[in-house]
């Protein structure tokens, strides 16, 4: 009994064993013919067309106009009697904005007047009795044989005196006109006058005053000219910058829309700003000098407003009917050449590529791809010269 019984005992055991092996090797075979399964590769395709290409430079900005004029007080003309201007009034160069305290120079410039006046009246006078002393020394001059005529000399003396008095009396009236001048020019600068045609903006009737003025002015006029667009660019870009390259402005309060210009300067002379020397994140970092530009906008500016600030998109150059293709479709090999994956009847072609200029999408293909030739978009690590390609998808 007890041999028959380890008999039964060792046969469970072995039966046993035998099944783990069993499953494990067909767990260990499974697992491994899945492996070995191919995995399909997704490869997106689209053809190298002729396009325009723009290289642009991107920048930003703000809406400024044209012209403006900003008037401050002046303490030395004393106080403003009178606001003649009013906000959002369209004046023209010359109109009246407001007028100083000009009893002072209104009262010397009258007391001037009567002076003249006076001296006027005086010479005219002088004139006559000079006038009157020659006469009686021409009757003296046909008398005096009968020894009854006035004094010759006496007469000549006299009218010499006269003269001397009378030129005595021009010089004052020439004097005292100079000063009228003078005081009629401070009554007119007494009444300040717009310089431009264009948009009151701003009165400040209850500017904060001091001893040299204020530091708010009185009245903000805008020029009724079209917009412009004034902002900064680093040193690398300016080099790029012309005058009258198109410009495609986008004001960041209107989603999708587009205001057409051209640059009208870039300085020679870095920004105001102490050169604003800023950090700039190419060439290894470290400091860059900006320069201002001026963008001239030759759409409609009706429904753009002083102060908005822009994108810009400058365009440097450009070439028409260049063969591109999107920069994704570029990659590199081991040695660093620049390479595109070309899908001809069924096989993947690797080719080295000579590039050109580019814009944000595409760039120029110089040489290695044909027209309409089928370039892999997000080429894969795995891919390489003749892999076969049982599908794809085209895109436009």
């Amino acid at each position: 009994m007890i041999k028959k019984k380890w008999f039964w005992i060792v046969s469970v055991v072995i039966v046993g064993i035998v099944i783990g092996i069993a499953v494990f090797f067909f767990r260990s075979t499974g697992s491994g013919m899945a492996g070995t399964e191919p995995t399909e590769m997704v490869i997106t395709v689209q053809k190298a067309k002729n396009q325009e290409l723009t290289e642009s430079i991107l920048a930003t900005g703000k809406i400024v106009p044209e012209r403006e004029q900003k008037v401050f007080w002046e303490a030395e003309k004393g106080e403003i009697v009178e606001y003649k201007a009013t906000e959002n009034q369209v004046v023209k160069a010359g109109d009246p904005l407001f007028v100083y305290d000009a009893t002072k120079i209104n009262n010397e410039y009258n007391k001037a007047i009567r002076e003249r006046d006076l001296l006027q009246k005086r010479s005219k006078t002088e004139q006559a009795q000079i006038s009157e002393f020659g006469k009686r020394i021409t009757q003296a001059q046909k008398k005096a044989s009968d020894g009854e005529a006035e004094d010759v000399n006496q007469l000549t003396s006299e009218k010499i005196q006269m003269e001397i008095q009378y030129e005595g009396t021009k010089a004052e009236i020439t004097s005292i006109q100079e000063q009228i001048n003078e005081l009629s020019k401070q009554l007119k600068d007494m009444t300040v006058v717009s310089k431009i045609d264009g948009l009151v903006v701003k009165v400040n009737q209850n500017i904060e005053k001091n001893e040299s003025g204020a530091n708010e002015p009185v009245v903000h006029i805008i020029s009724n000219s079209p917009f412009k667009v004034i902002g900064s660019m680093s040193e690398f870009d300016t080099v790029k910058i012309k005058e009258s390259q198109d410009v495609i402005i986008r004001p960041k309060v209107f989603k999708d829309r587009e205001w057409n210009g051209v640059v009208e300067s870039i300085s020679q002379f870095p920004d105001s700003e102490g050169g604003s020397e800023e950090m700039y994140s190419g060439g290894g970092g470290g400091s860059v000098t900006m320069y201002p530009f001026k963008v001239a906008i030759t759409d409609d500016t009706s429904e753009l407003r002083q102060g908005f600030h822009v994108s810009l998109e400058i365009k440097v150059s450009g070439q028409d009917d260049v063969l591109a293709v999107p920069h994704m479709a570029l990659t590199q090999d081991e040695e660093g050449m620049n390479i595109v994956y070309v899908l001809v009847d069924g096989l993947l072609q690797k080719r080295t590529v000579e590039t050109g200029i580019m814009n944000d999408e595409f760039i120029e293909i110089k040489e290695g791809v044909a027209l309409d030739e089928l370039v892999v978009i997000m080429p894969d690590e795995g891919m390489f010269d003749g892999m076969e390609v049982t599908s794809y998808d085209e895109i436009e």
